[in-house]
């Protein structure tokens, strides 16, 4: 019997105002230095829950049990993720394929190695007979990240050996799973336009001779075309979302299902949906809706305009009534960024190209009187800088990728770090990831249902 949606509401709405006590939890419980929410110190940093050799973020040091600001790194495999994105972009060559064999191998290859990669990524692209049909066009979704989610759990109905998690298993998953990745995204995409925005349907199959970046943007798009330097944009932005430590929610998420021996599937499932929260791969769309917001509010971009304006968020008075500016401060990383640091290096020509010179003055100006203004609303001494978000959905808007997009691609980067993550999770961690929660509950006796 279907469930009446009108008189589920109103039961659900009538039992809500008495169950909000039952969540309740004192405030005084979280004053114990032996609760760490969000498992963070209450210095900041976090709880050390592992080793890694995949990845690396550094935003500071310890000394004398106090942080000392430097400039971010990100190292991938201990090679600067810095140093791989400046040197393709001196080669003019695509390197997001060269960095997910990095992280999952933990070396760089020769030409031969990479060739052969490439070729069996190739293979990964098509979709399993019958799943763009029955996964994707007979189930529509209005979120690209609820389709690709739900994706990823239904390939391992066309795995014939899916449970297994040797070494040699998961690795062939998980390189299937980079190959696949764009395909998922870019049909999920046209169907839902098709469906939910009403235009034409254009499902268009993966080039064999083309990267992933360039194969994502020939997929997107109707007319299937683009340019060398958009295509060699996002395979910088790739780069620069493949991997960002063990600690972030996404892959941890990942680790803690590949703790408990899951599979492949149900591991980076989680991963992504961890990945669709607004508070994780979700805050560059909030960063676009931020810049749409003061380019409608402030029609002179300068210093004092915009600080203006930023006041006025600060205070709950404009925006989304957050009180937050999105893309400013990091978990880790105190003077800079270096992912917002190399976008902000190689995108302002395109900016200017594509005629989006004044959106990028204006994140400009957000991030030199934002920060200041941030720190002092905090009460901060330590430096806080502009993060990758600040600039990833600009770059995405130059490129005409929807916003809607926005996560799917950060996912599509990504999943070659949570790969790499669940690999070493699986060879190393030896045990199941379980923390402790305090208990704040009042006991009781049963009574029974007629005495109630």
């Amino acid at each position: 019997m279907q469930t009446n949606k009108t008189e589920l509401n109103h039961y659900v709405e009538s039992l809500c105002t008495e169950a909000k006590d039952a969540y309740r939890i004192d405030r005084r419980y979280y004053a114990s230095d032996s609760v760490k929410r969000g498992l963070r110190n209450a210095d900041g940093t976090g709880v050390m829950a592992g080793v890694t050799r995949v990845g690396s973020v550094q935003g500071y040091y310890m000394r004398d049990m106090e942080k000392v600001p430097i400039p971010g790194e990100l190292y991938y495999r201990g090679i600067s993720a810095t140093e791989l994105v400046d040197t393709h972009r001196r080669l003019n060559t695509f390197g997001y394929e060269e960095v997910a064999y990095l992280l999952l191998f933990g070396k760089l290859p020769n030409a031969e190695q990479l060739h052969r990669f490439n070729q069996i990524l190739i293979g990964a692209r098509n979709l399993p007979d019958g799943f763009l049909e029955d996964m994707i066009l007979k189930a529509p979704s209005k979120n690209i990240m609820n389709k690709l989610e739900r994706s990823v759990l239904a390939l391992y109905s066309y795995d014939e050996d899916p449970d297994d998690i040797s070494l040699e298993n998961v690795m062939r998953q998980s390189i299937e799973l980079i190959g696949c990745f764009p395909s998922i995204v870019a049909n999920a995409f046209a169907v839902k336009r098709h469906v939910f925005d009403h235009r034409s349907l254009y499902i268009h199959n993966p080039d064999k001779k083309l990267s992933i970046a360039e194969n994502f943007l020939r997929m997107m798009r109707t007319d299937k075309s683009y340019t060398d330097d958009e295509a060699k944009l996002l395979d910088l932005m790739l780069i620069l979302h493949a991997e960002h430590g063990g600690g972030n929610n996404s892959t941890f998420a990942c680790r803690t299902l590949s703790s408990s021996g899951t599979d492949t599937y149900s591991a980076i499932a989680a991963a992504v949906g961890s990945l669709k929260g607004p508070l994780h791969g979700g805050a560059n769309a909030k960063v676009t809706e931020m810049l749409n917001c003061i380019s409608e509010n402030v029609s002179e971009v300068t210093d004092e305009n915009v600080r203006a304006y930023l006041i006025k968020l600060l205070n709950g008075e404009a925006g989304d009534r957050s009180g937050k500016i999105y893309g400013l401060g990091h978990a880790v990383y105190t003077v800079s960024d270096p992912r917002a640091v190399a976008i902000h290096k190689y995108a302002r020509s395109m900016a200017v190209e594509k005629g989006y010179s004044r959106e990028f003055e204006l994140l400009e100006t957000i991030e030199r009187v934002g920060i200041p203004l941030l720190m002092e609303k905090l009460d901060r001494t330590l430096p806080m800088c502009a993060n990758v978000d600040l600039y990833s959905g600009l770059v995405y808007r130059m490129l005409d990728i929807p916003q809607e997009l926005f996560t799917p691609l950060f996912a599509i980067a990504r999943i070659s770090g949570w790969c790499a993550h669940r690999l070493e999770e699986i060879l190393t961690g030896g045990r199941i990831i379980r923390p402790a929660y305090r208990s704040s509950m009042t006991y009781a006796s049963y009574v029974p249902l007629d005495e109630r």
